[in-house]
């Protein structure tokens, strides 16, 4: 392969595909201060947010979340962060339900 072409060629692997927010049809952001939101491609289905968070994730059969509702009540702001925290592939992430 001639030097130019693999001058040319990206190094190193692309950035994380961007998160979207996964929210149930009809579900506001009333009364939450953050969202929950689950990176699909990342996810590789261990089940520990819903272990921890079973009030919004529910798995479907093959393991995968389920989110109730992204938005995250005040009473489950820590157990949220603890289910992002506890993550082993980082696929899960919350953010202000302001949209920041």
């Amino acid at each position: 392969m001639p030097a130019s072409d693999a001058a040319a060629r990206p190094t190193g692997r692309p950035g994380p595909p961007e998160m979207a927010l996964v929210r149930p049809v009809g579900v506001g952001t009333h009364g939450a201060s953050v969202e929950l939101l689950i990176d699909r491609i990342r996810c590789d289905g261990y089940g520990m947010c819903a272990e921890l968070l079973p009030e919004l994730i529910e798995l479907d059969d093959w393991g995968y979340p389920i989110l109730r509702s992204a938005t995250v009540p005040d009473r489950l702001a820590g157990h949220a962060r603890r289910a992002v925290e506890a993550c082993p592939v980082l696929a899960l992430r919350v953010r202000s339900a302001a949209g920041g």
